[in-house]
């Protein structure tokens, strides 16, 4: 449908940072719009994301250009709100393991691609970051300074703030819900708890559940999402700037001078209970604290907080999912492991095509139909 003023009511399913984003950019631009969440917003993968807003290393083309603009995106928000806690371009340092020609190799091919990188070493990371641990560095490291990270509960309620602002509805702790089709096409949302909900069109943006909520409509959406941990630190005395993704910890600053920290090793640690919920031994909580605090200040351990586990959305090939899907009209989807980096872009095309039908260039390898065969 390519008459704007057509598109009149749109329903977002899904309560993280791309339903959001994209809710705000529909309201924003006139569409009624009803966001519905299964329980209460953030409370998914948005809620324990590390969050570094990058395209570094090696990827394909389309997905570099579109992390690129996302990027962009996220400096215009923080040219416009220099001093916001949750939004920061100080940079980030990166080091395989034990392997000095694999960190050379990554740096040649991001300098390939005009991707600002450089080399440091324990002689220079200071000038990087002066809390950074320097004997905790391998022989190389890369330092990529335009990159940032954002915290994304922050950045969700601020734009549900606009959002609201905007006249959209927000619907929470509405349960499972699914899609309703009227002669094959999206016509709205029914939910356990809160009931249905009439649209001219319909984002499927449910994180790592996306592909379970498009397969009764016959769309078929590979699932490659682990399970995944986010550890929050007590407040630092060492005010790291920079984020850090190293062989056994992965940190970046967080609000309140605290750090968030993550990391795969201990994937296999982590317990599934058959009423979904996830937990671990404390004792890994603490081994992951210990090698994320050999990073900063005199390399001490650092102390938990708290955590949260779940699912971390990563589609089937890596590759992001966005855009309407073309057996059942209406039906638009968002899926992609780097909602954080991609969020306020991805919100911003997905928005323009709900509502006008034209098909954005910059998700031409990222469609729903390439599965189908």
């Amino acid at each position: 449908m390519s008459d704007k003023s057509a598109v009149k009511t749109v329903v977002v399913l899904g309560g993280g940072i791309l339903g959001i984003s994209t809710a705000w950019q529909l309201a924003k631009a006139g569409a009624r719009v009803t966001l519905v969440t299964e329980a209460e917003l953030c409370s998914g993968a948005s809620g324990r994301s590390l969050s570094w807003l990058n395209s570094a290393g090696e990827r394909s083309q389309p997905y570099h250009a579109l992390r690129m603009a996302g990027i962009d995106r996220y400096r215009t928000l923080f040219a416009r709100h220099p001093d916001l806690p949750w939004l920061r371009f100080d940079g980030a340092l990166f080091w395989a393991a034990d392997d000095a020609a694999g960190t050379r190799a990554r740096h040649a091919y991001e300098k390939a691609q005009g991707y600002d990188s450089r080399l440091v070493t324990q002689d220079t990371v200071s000038q990087i970051d002066a809390q950074v641990n320097r004997t905790a560095l391998a022989e190389v490291a890369i330092a990529n300074p335009g990159e940032g990270w954002v915290s994304l509960p922050h950045l969700a309620e601020h734009l549900v703030q606009a959002f609201r602002a905007a006249g959209g509805e927000v619907i929470e702790h509405a349960g499972r819900a699914s899609v309703i089709t009227t002669d094959g096409r999206a016509t709205g949302v029914r939910s356990e708890q809160r009931g249905e909900f009439t649209a001219d069109r319909v984002l499927v943006a449910c994180g790592p559940w996306t592909p379970q909520v498009v397969a009764p409509l016959g769309v078929h959406i590979p699932d490659g999402s682990p399970v995944s941990m986010l550890v929050t630190s007590t407040p630092q005395l060492h005010a790291v700037k920079v984020v850090m993704n190293t062989p056994r910890a992965a940190i970046r600053p967080n609000p309140g001078n605290t750090l968030a920290v993550d990391h795969d090793w201990y994937e296999e640690d982590i317990v599934a209970h058959a009423d979904g919920q996830y937990s671990i031994d404390e004792a890994v909580i603490d081994k992951l604290m210990a090698e994320a605090g050999h990073l900063v200040g005199d390399g001490q351990p650092l102390t938990a907080a708290g955590w949260k586990i779940g699912l971390k959305p990563i589609p089937g090939d890596g590759e992001p999912v966005a855009g309407e899907l073309s057996r059942v009209p209406g039906c638009f989807v968002a899926f992609t492991h780097s909602g954080a980096t991609l969020a306020l872009i991805l919100g911003e095309i997905l928005a323009e095509e709900m509502l006008c039908g034209t098909r954005h260039p910059m998700l031409a390898s990222f469609r729903p139909e390439r599965f189908h065969a």
